[in-house]
């Protein structure tokens, strides 16, 4: 195994979900290399691998390529059982897995997009713009995103006070009670965070420490816990798009192929060309290729990196993703 596990982490630091890959990694002390990318498209790196799958991050073992971070963060426990932090009484599942649901697929993350301030630098670049709307499907004009922001702050102070007035409530210092911070910290904190860490998106009169001092206390809590974290965790490599692509090109598969289940209510066989995509957000972009395996947690596609030639497989959650057959030719069969 490499120094770094065999791990590639394609990301860009400013993506709040590539933060709860980056924060897991620092919590648990794993070692793994990065390959930055652009904030935008084109992501040349990702297009040599064969991935058309749009959003960040995506991290590789092997030839074996992980997408969305609800897969990544499942792989990662199974792989680094020991010193895992998800949680493993059956109650503490529960609420992990609900916490993960509610800012993920509940609306936080969606709402908290929507509150990001007209006044945001990036708002001015064109292309990034552009980009958002083929990401989101939606308008990213200034005075959209202006209109739209009550209806989301609206929102958002509901999800806060939900936190501030029952799981916070008690005074408890993480979640699910733990010594240090859990998954379900992960799970629940990332949105929060990255609002009241961006300037100008909430308003102090409605949002401030004095509204949600148990909100904001967790949040310094969890700052001050993964700074510490980050300052005794393994240096992070850091490798060049062609340096990934030769690593990964040339590593094995790190899992066994699986099988295609006979009772999936889709009824794909192994090996048929299917392609596979997100329905909630980068749905322009699709993954084709031979079904190597279908469970009820994911969908495994084989593709071909276009250096080198080599085969690789994708990952793809099934929660909020479709799946489809399509012909030879490239056509989807409905």
């Amino acid at each position: 195994m490499a120094p770094h596990n065999d791990i590639v982490l394609f990301h860009y630091s400013f993506s709040p979900y590539a933060k709860r890959v980056t924060w897991y990694m620092a919590l648990r002390g794993l070692e793994y290399a990065q390959c930055v990318q652009p904030p935008a498209l084109p992501r040349e790196d990702l297009n040599a691998l064969g991935v058309k799958y749009r959003r960040i991050p995506i991290l590789s073992i092997g030839r074996d390529i992980y997408c969305d971070t609800r897969l990544i963060l499942r792989k990662l426990e199974e792989k680094f059982p020991s010193g895992a932090i998800g949680a493993s009484d059956p109650d503490q599942k529960a609420l992990q897995k609900l916490l993960e649901t509610w800012t993920i697929d509940g609306g936080v993350f969606h709402r908290a997009a929507q509150a990001i301030p007209p006044e945001m630098p990036l708002l001015n670049d064109p292309k990034w713009v552009k980009d958002r709307e083929d990401y989101m499907g939606r308008s990213w004009g200034k005075e959209d995103i202006a209109r739209g922001r009550p209806e989301a702050l609206a929102h958002l102070r509901e999800a806060f006070e939900l936190l501030e007035s029952t799981l916070l409530a008690d005074g408890r210092q993480w979640i699910l009670k733990t010594k240090q911070p859990s998954l379900a910290d992960i799970e629940a904190i990332w949105p929060f965070h990255w609002l009241c860490t961006m300037e100008g998106a909430l308003p102090p009169s409605l949002f401030g420490k004095e509204n949600f001092p148990k909100i904001y206390a967790w949040i310094d809590r969890f700052s001050s816990t993964l700074k510490a974290a980050r300052n005794s965790a393994p240096k992070v490599v850091t490798l060049k798009g062609p340096e990934a692509i030769q690593y990964i090109t040339q590593a094995e598969f790190t899992e066994p192929s699986g099988e295609v289940d006979a009772q999936d209510p889709l009824g794909l066989k192994k090996g048929q060309d299917v392609e596979s995509w997100p329905i909630d957000s980068g749905f322009n972009h699709r993954d084709r290729g031979q079904l190597v395996a279908l469970t009820r947690q994911k969908v495994v596609l084989k593709a071909q990196a276009k250096i080198g030639h080599k085969d690789v497989h994708i990952h793809h959650p099934r929660t909020n993703f479709r799946i489809r057959a399509v012909s030879k030719g490239g056509n989807s069969k409905l």
